[in-house]
């Protein structure tokens, strides 16, 4: 559903490979993450919803698996240590919250030896 809401993308069933668990975003609510082959890039045609989205990028497999483009950034409650969350790096990108999450489960699904 959020596919087609943020980016104007209807993923068919052949291209989805699973449903990684579900996670409460800061509302409490439930998402379920979808991991699914979208084909080639230059073949899609995204109409991101500008309410939505403010920009569109990718970030190449390879390039989240390096190290030096992986952290993590720790939040405080009360003034105090709260919880930590992954952060990944590119320029004047960053993905980091519940994508970040999303992106770090994924990451250890397609690559266990490597991340």
């Amino acid at each position: 559903r959020e596919s087609r809401e943020e980016l104007g993308l209807v993923l068919r069933a052949p291209s989805v490979w699973g449903q990684l668990r579900a996670l409460p975003d800061r509302q409490g609510q439930m998402v379920a993450p979808v991991v699914a082959n979208l084909g080639p890039l230059e073949d899609l045609t995204l109409t991101p919803n500008p309410d939505e989205v403010e920009e569109v990028f990718t970030l190449p497999l390879a390039h989240l698996l390096r190290e030096e483009n992986q952290g993590y950034t720790h939040f405080r409650t009360a003034g105090r240590y709260g919880y930590t969350l992954p952060v990944f790096l590119n320029g004047p990108h960053k993905v980091w919250g519940l994508t970040a999450i999303i992106t770090e489960l994924t990451l250890e699904l397609l690559a266990p030896d490597r991340y």
